[in-house]
């Protein structure tokens, strides 16, 4: 066999390799009752839940427990999932920025269910652009 072919061989082999180890770390979108569902069944993956932060009639953001003083790293919230289902969410992680948590739009925890918290460990979220374009009142 020619060097050139031993040589193609090694990186289509390389390829592989990393294709199927990062294809190992990828991890679901899923409901929180599917996260239930998967927790469950014994699944030790972690999986994506999206969701809304709850929010009051004036539409200010409730149900957050959060003290620096006491933990900086505890954060516990409500959160409401796409099929509507309100549940209890507890990170050990919190996001560096508490302002931009209670100003996101949408949140994406990454985690695992144990009994009836989700327990995240991490945070994703999606903050409301300043670039999205405006009705221009003339």
């Amino acid at each position: 066999m020619k060097k050139s072919h031993i040589f193609i061989l090694l990186i289509i082999a390389s390829a592989i390799g990393i294709i199927v180890s990062s294809a190992d770390d990828a991890s679901q979108y899923v409901t929180y009752k599917e996260a239930q569902k998967l927790a469950q069944t014994g699944e030790d993956e972690k999986v994506h839940v999206v969701g809304e932060l709850t929010k009051n009639a004036q539409g200010e953001i409730v149900g957050v427990e959060y003290d620096p003083l006491k933990d900086a790293n505890f954060l516990a919230f409500t959160l409401v999932d796409e099929n509507k289902q309100t549940f209890r969410v507890v990170c050990y992680n919190p996001p560096p920025s508490m302002q931009d948590f209670k100003k996101s739009e949408k949140v994406v925890i990454i985690g695992k269910c144990k009994g009836k918290e989700f327990v995240a460990s991490e945070i994703l979220m999606k903050c409301p652009s300043k670039y999205e374009e405006k009705e221009i009142k003339s």
